[in-house]
């Protein structure tokens, strides 16, 4: 098979026209799927009006929310993980990690209706004072199924900093789970105007031949 790797320099000169600013910190999971003998991964297909890699085939993540370290887990990360992640930059902290892990379970509730999640006493559940504003109506869903999210399945894949000059700068660190992690699942989540407007289940190879920028094949490969 040939693999068609989306030319992300030509991609991306075009829009290196603005001041650089600072990144923001951002996570995304690469979900898992063993169940038939042939390991298949999770990507979605961006929206056509996204001014940046509109049409793209990309994992489910987005940047953290302030509220995210405020959020009750039902299990930390593993000690492990929690290192590597602190090692992956300059400024690492346990609490920075524990955000960067609570933002890809939140992002990915968020753009496909998929739940990393574990039971909690009532007590542990989040609430709208926990994690106001839009963010919340993820953490919402946990909720209503009793449950908080579990960081404890997640590995640790890879970092990667978007090109300086883009309008949008972000700090991105690439987490993996399997699918049994996922507890619950929030239905009507993916539309022709929702942020991914398709989600598909492809093995390595499949996914190599669709439109993927170059840190999501280096993602890949790493994974």
């Amino acid at each position: 098979m040939t693999t068609r790797v989306w030319p992300l320099k030509d991609e991306i000169a075009q829009y290196q026209i603005h001041p650089n600013v600072r990144p923001r910190d951002a996570a995304t999971i690469i979900l898992m799927d063993r169940s038939s003998g042939v390991l298949k991964i999770l990507l979605g297909k961006r929206h056509a009006g996204h001014v940046f890699m509109a049409n793209a085939y990309v994992f489910p993540g987005g940047r953290v929310d302030a509220s995210d370290h405020r959020i009750n887990v039902a299990r930390p990360l593993h000690p492990d993980v929690e290192a590597g992640l602190q090692r992956a930059c300059r400024q690492g902290s346990p609490a920075r990690a524990r955000s960067l892990a609570v933002a890809a379970i939140r992002e990915l509730c968020e753009e496909t209706g998929l739940c990393i999640g574990a039971p909690v006493s009532p007590d542990k559940l989040i609430t709208r004072e926990i994690a106001p504003g839009p963010h919340g109506d993820a953490w919402q869903s946990f909720a209503q199924a009793g449950l908080a999210p579990d960081l404890g399945g997640l590995h640790f894949i890879a970092r990667a900093v978007t090109p300086p000059r883009i309008i949008r700068r972000f700090d991105t660190r690439f987490f993996a789970a399997d699918i049994s992690a996922v507890a619950h699942r929030v239905e009507g989540v993916i539309g022709a105007e929702s942020e991914l407007t398709q989600l598909f289940w492809l093995t390595p190879d499949e996914a190599r031949a669709k439109k993927l920028s170059l840190i999501t094949q280096r993602a890949l490969a790493d994974l």
